[in-house]
């Protein structure tokens, strides 16, 4: 029987809180080269990856990670017939316990890298640590990294309402003025 993974959420945000431009996108803007080098030197430490059907990491060890797609699109759990490191897994039709057992880990940490409702999925699920990057740059009328960010909330809130407090800051790029917060549980 496997346990419950740790948890950990990767974003970079815009000013705004954005994720992503209103088409989907991922903005010029937001990619980084010391966040890029941050998110996948992390990539490459953990078991397995979570990301909705339009989102993913990028890079070229992407088809070889172990992951879970989140897709409106299946009914139960099934292997992806593009992926055979991926399961498709619909969290309206099972819980996220079964999700990772289908992936064959015992135990180990599952990255989540969006979307949206990726990220706000996770929270009620429970990360135990989120690493959000904040980017000078500016995404107006993007998508949020969760839902209501962007609307009087911060990307902050969310995680300070679901008790993760922060335990450090650093400047990833000083020119871009990047800095890399991390939040986790106490």
């Amino acid at each position: 029987m496997s346990k419950r993974p740790r948890i950990e959420g990767y974003a970079i945000v815009s000013r705004e809180g954005m994720i992503a431009n209103s088409d989907g996108s991922f903005p010029e803007q937001l990619k980084i080269p010391a966040d890029q080098q941050f998110y996948q030197s992390s990539l490459d430490r953990v078991s397995a990856v979570a990301n909705g059907r339009h989102s993913a990491e990028g890079g070229p060890k992407e088809k070889a990670r172990k992951r879970i797609v989140l897709s409106r699109r299946v009914h139960r759990i099934v292997h992806d017939p593009a992926n055979p490191n991926a399961i498709l897994w619909n969290p309206a039709t099972a819980p996220f316990e079964e999700a990772w057992q289908k992936l064959g880990l015992r135990d180990g940490t599952l990255a989540v890298v969006g979307g949206t409702d990726v990220f706000g999925l996770f929270l009620a699920i429970g990360y135990d640590t989120f690493f959000l990057t904040r980017a000078a740059a500016s995404v107006p009328h993007g998508r949020p990294v969760f839902p209501g960010v962007g609307q009087g909330m911060s990307p902050e809130e969310p995680l300070r309402r679901q008790g993760l407090v922060l335990k450090s800051t650093r400047i990833l790029d000083a020119a871009t003025g990047t800095v890399l917060e991390e939040w986790s549980i106490p």
